[in-house]
């Protein structure tokens, strides 16, 4: 299903099976939204199974998706189109612990880190953890350029609080 998104041609938002989908919380200490992303390979099916294996494990139970967004690659632009989401998750990880646990997600599904901004079968930011401001060398939350990127604003907007 696709849905009417703006005047602009460049940008596709569509649902999947899982994109967008709301599932039970079960009352884990924090809440966190993840920016899910990629380029290379079946990016839509790619997810759906990311988001079957969140669930599947103890760190992280994933609570909402956001639809799919079709859109151009910045930074380095000879690569193709990227489809981003926004995931709404809670975990009694720890914002270092959960970004360990994400990094070590996208490498397990196929992530190769060659160059900046370089085409990817997976990406996972956290975007947002609880109402929290860090700044340091490893991790900066909120995301520092979220609000810059229509890759996370559109799906956000879809996220009910």
């Amino acid at each position: 299903m696709r849905l009417e998104l703006s005047n602009n041609p460049n940008l596709l938002l569509f649902t999947s099976n899982l994109f967008p989908a709301t599932f039970n919380a079960i009352g884990l200490k924090h809440y966190a939204i993840i920016g899910i992303g990629g380029n290379v390979g079946e990016s839509v099916l790619l997810f759906e199974r990311v988001i079957r294996y969140l669930q599947q494990g103890k760190r992280v139970n994933v609570i909402q998706t956001a639809p799919l967004l079709k859109n151009p690659p910045f930074g380095f632009t000879d690569q193709p189109d990227f489809i981003n989401s926004v995931i709404k998750i809670e975990t009694n990880l720890s914002p270092f612990q959960l970004l360990k646990y994400l990094l070590w997600v996208e490498k397990r599904f196929g992530r190769k880190r060659t160059f900046k901004n370089a085409p990817r079968t997976l990406d996972l930011d956290i975007i947002f953890y609880d109402k929290l401001n860090l700044r340091t060398k490893r991790l900066i939350v909120p995301h520092p350029h979220f609000h810059e990127r229509e890759s996370v604003m559109i799906p956000l907007r879809f996220l009910k609080d």
